[in-house]
């Protein structure tokens, strides 16, 4: 079995249709693979580190926490990124501060509506050690569409917008969702494509990203079946605490 599992590991860097198998049989023999899985980290490349992500999250064993931790300092966002998600999921002791740290060297050199701070805003918020500022309105007209994807009706997205920027919020970018049949699904939203200076004073960044979210409101298909998902930050996220 060992052997075995040593070989789906290194499998997880191969082609497609090869890692897909690899991941699929991995996370089938379940908490007996983590070991192998953890001791091949080192020898894989970016794919094969994100694939056995994949399987950690999976499987859910606490085992996975000291290699994730350790993935945080890899040269790949992408892998920094999903190793602080996974760890979010983990909730083992002692991940916060390393969650920090790994947050403070991405904003050096990452603007924060990058992938790699919103991953890691969202895996400290999930573990709470992050609060997030929701308005009384925005609040209240919150729901959770099927596949518990969170979200706020289309038909009121200009408001909510509104609300954020007079809570001095900015928005980074918004998600469309399409409820059908009980079922969800991603939606292109405008085909604006908009950029945030983030060397401009705070109140400044917040009016910017009011004024190109109303934009896409006014633009956004809007309907009984359509949600939209901001995704938005305070000043304490881009000015944190060292």
């Amino acid at each position: 079995m060992t052997s075995r599992i040593k070989r789906l590991v290194q499998h997880l860097d191969g082609a497609a249709d090869a890692s897909y198998d690899a991941r699929a049989e991995l996370i089938w023999i379940g908490t007996d693979a983590i070991p192998a899985i953890i001791d091949g980290l080192p020898s894989l490349g970016g794919f094969g580190q994100l694939t056995a992500i994949e399987v950690f999250e999976e499987v859910g064993d606490p085992r996975c926490g000291p290699a994730l931790l350790g993935l945080l300092d890899s040269d790949n966002p992408t892998v920094r990124e999903w190793a602080a998600m996974a760890l979010a999921s983990l909730e083992n002791d002692g991940t916060v501060e390393p969650l920090r740290r790994a947050f403070r060297a991405s904003e050096r050199a990452t603007p924060p509506d990058w992938s790699e701070p919103v991953g890691i805003r969202w895996a400290l918020t999930e573990l709470g050690a992050r609060t997030t500022v929701i308005p009384p309105l925005t609040a209240s007209l919150r729901v959770t569409v099927p596949d518990n994807s969170p979200g706020w009706p289309s038909v009121h997205f200009a408001e909510i917008i509104n609300e954020l920027a007079d809570h001095a919020q900015v928005i980074l970018y918004s998600q469309f969702w399409r409820v059908d049949a009980g079922r969800t699904y991603g939606i292109f939203g405008t085909a604006l494509d908009w950029e945030l200076d983030w060397t401009m004073p705070w109140e400044h960044l917040v009016e910017e990203s009011r004024t190109w979210s109303l934009l896409e409101a006014s633009e956004a298909r809007a309907s009984d079946n359509i949600y939209v998902a901001p995704i938005w930050i305070d000043r304490t996220d881009l000015y944190p605490e060292r």
